[in-house]
């Protein structure tokens, strides 16, 4: 008999575990299509992408696959409300930079002013969109959009990476919680409190999730193989939710080389930094992190941060150089088997067929 709880009736899939959605272009509709196809939840993170690049997206996921999907914003999309910076910091930063432009050979980034889409059209178009469920990230979305949401049949997904949070997602009304543990690589999505004060390991986390709301909550952070499956489910869970593992198949939108490091024995060391965006992730740790912990300037905020990092990880993937890659990865990472997103669906499913 198919296997059926309420979140995957709710989100209608045949297995209850959901892809990590991945921002920054690491996200694919290749891996999105491969997970939904066999049974899971395929994700795509989209808080870099324009509105009208948002909405052409969810038309290209339909014509990849018919199961659900989810496409996955971040509430908060810049740091103490930074719309622009002056010309004079620009300069500031780009001072700070240009040793490692210089190192690796790079031309630096032109001056801007814009760093972000406004979070607020980002979700008018992805409602617009209508895909079978919206999660966020880094707050609470909004009761008017989560009533839009539901006007338009569309499931939504708050993340959560502490009890209280938890509580305030399901005050605004969102279906489906997400509580993840500090292992869970990829960004610390805390909004109540500074992520370094939210650092509760998914042991500790979920319970106390699943006993403070009448939703159903979906664990996530080192969650790699079928045996972090089943804990999650004895902690009360009703599915997991698995990132690292998705980011090392050959279907992601990462590159080879992150994929490559994510298979080695350095992928046993991981760090919170915020050297590459200018917010809290967690990283297998190199030179570059080593060298923005030790400086007096950086990190700049989110999203400045990301602007003058980008020439940087697009030199690292270009020149084959880990030591100056964002290599995203949870605590799980060295229990990573899988390089085809399918089998490592249909192993992480191994008790619901």
């Amino acid at each position: 008999m198919p296997f059926t709880n309420v979140l995957t009736q709710k989100l209608g899939i045949r297995f209850p575990i959901v892809q990590g959605p991945f921002g920054g272009g690491l996200s694919s509709i290749d891996l999105l299509s491969a997970v939904s196809d066999a049974g899971g939840l395929g994700s795509f993170g989209a808080h870099h992408l324009a509105p009208d690049a948002i909405k052409a997206l969810v038309q290209d996921i339909r014509k990849a696959t018919r199961a659900a999907f989810a496409i996955n914003l971040w509430v908060s999309n810049r740091d103490h409300h930074i719309d622009s910076i002056s010309r004079t910091k620009f300069d500031s930063y780009l001072r700070a930079f240009e040793p490692h432009y210089r190192k690796l050979d790079i031309d630096p980034p032109e001056f801007t002013d814009v760093f972000s889409h406004d979070f607020e059209k980002q979700v008018e178009a992805a409602i617009a969109a209508a895909p079978p469920a919206l999660s966020f990230v880094y707050g609470v979305p909004g009761r008017h959009i989560i009533e839009a949401c539901r006007a338009r049949g569309i499931v939504t997904i708050g993340t959560a990476t502490t009890m209280e949070e938890a509580i305030a997602l399901e005050a605004d009304g969102v279906d489906v919680i997400v509580a993840t543990g500090f292992e869970a690589g990829g960004h610390r999505v805390s909004f109540l409190k500074a992520p370094e004060d939210c650092l509760t390991g998914t042991l500790a986390l979920v319970p106390q999730i699943v006993d403070a709301v009448d939703l159903p909550v979906i664990a996530a952070g080192g969650i790699a193989d079928v045996r972090g499956v089943r804990a999650a489910m004895a902690l009360g869970a009703q599915g997991v939710q698995v990132g690292t593992a998705f980011l090392a198949c050959s279907q992601s939108g990462t590159s080879d080389l992150h994929r490559d490091v994510l298979m080695t024995d350095r992928a046993r060391h991981t760090v919170l930094s915020r050297a590459f965006t200018g917010r809290l992730a967690r990283f297998i740790e190199n030179d570059f992190i080593r060298d923005i912990e030790l400086s007096e300037e950086l990190p700049a905020a989110f999203p400045v941060q990301s602007y003058f990092t980008a020439p940087i990880k697009s030199a690292s993937t270009t020149q084959n150089n880990s030591n100056y890659a964002s290599l995203y990865a949870g605590q799980g990472a060295p229990l990573l088997k899988h390089t085809d997103a399918a089998d490592l669906l249909q192993a992480l499913a191994g008790d619901f067929q």
